[in-house]
């Protein structure tokens, strides 16, 4: 008799479990999806300020570019990455306002506030010179 998979757990193609995977990194991974998908009604949403829209544009450029402001060093070189994207994620939905966020969010709230507490931190970390320097841009 064959035990149930659970959510969590990884099953090789012969049915071998693996391991398990950390609760808390799977809420993570399974809000992806519905990260994305928010992202895209609120860059479609004509309601939503042309500014936070370009600025997640110029995110999403900086990180398909090579150039980096911190090199790619292992670890300390995904920080200016990270940065901005909760950056740039913080201003889009305090740019959008609640109500629509919560329009366009298919997953729980308790994962929403997640979502939007690290990327308020994130975006409190974001050097001062950096955030000044996108103001000054107009973004």
């Amino acid at each position: 008799m064959t035990q149930a998979v659970r959510p969590d757990e990884m099953v090789t193609p012969d049915g071998r479990s693996i391991r398990r995977l950390n609760p808390a990194l799977m809420d993570a991974v399974m809000a992806l999806p519905n990260l994305a998908k928010l992202l895209v009604r609120l860059l479609r949403d004509p309601r939503v300020p042309m500014k936070s829209k370009v600025l997640i544009g110029f995110t999403l450029g900086y990180l398909v570019t090579p150039i980096d402001l911190i090199h790619d060093i292992p670890v300390i070189g995904q920080t200016d990455d990270a940065l901005l994207i909760a950056f740039s994620l913080n201003r889009l939905m305090a740019a959008s306002g609640e109500d629509l966020v919560l329009e366009h969010w298919d997953g729980s709230q308790d994962v929403l506030d997640i979502i939007k507490n690290i990327s308020e931190f994130g975006a409190g970390l974001m050097p001062k010179k950096a955030k000044a320097l996108l103001e000054k841009v107009g973004l």
